[in-house]
């Protein structure tokens, strides 16, 4: 009964918030006041503030609240495993048996697979310098060192 009195009362203040303001030609916030000022007033009609003052008060349904944060926090808790892990269950068993499939003998060449092993692409010459006394030319003998 107090709450909704006093839900009341703020949406009555509101309202006459909102009066002055759109008084004073500002009629887009006014009309914001407005809006918020009514949003109490709705829900004591709607009976949510009543459902909510019977709630703060019950010891059951504090601890109803109380299991639902132990749920969300077990479900946050697997959802963090599972990332560590990389992925669920079946994605890890399914990871695993491509992974002896491809897996070769530790000691086993490219050759003895069937395979020829990939071969470096051929470097093109390197263009003639129009100038010897090129500044640039201690850049290109590392580059050259590194094979780029």
């Amino acid at each position: 009964m107090i709450a909704e009195t006093v839900c009341s009362a703020v949406a009555a203040a509101g309202l006459g918030i909102a009066a002055v303001t759109a008084y004073r030609r500002r009629f887009l916030a006014a009309t914001r006041i407005a809006a918020y000022a009514l949003v109490p007033l709705g829900l004591v009609l709607t009976g949510v503030v009543e459902w909510l003052a019977d709630t703060a008060f019950s010891p059951t349904a504090w601890a109803g609240f109380a299991l639902l944060g132990v749920a969300w926090g077990l479900f946050a808790l697997t959802r963090t495993v599972e990332r560590r892990r990389g992925g669920t269950r079946k994605e890890r068993r399914a990871a695993a048996r491509s992974a002896r499939q491809e897996a070769t003998a530790p000691g086993a060449s490219a050759t003895s697979l069937g395979t020829a092993a990939p071969r470096p692409a051929a470097r093109p010459a390197a263009a003639p310098r129009a100038n010897s006394s090129d500044d640039f030319s201690d850049i290109e003998a590392i580059l050259k060192k590194h094979g780029i």
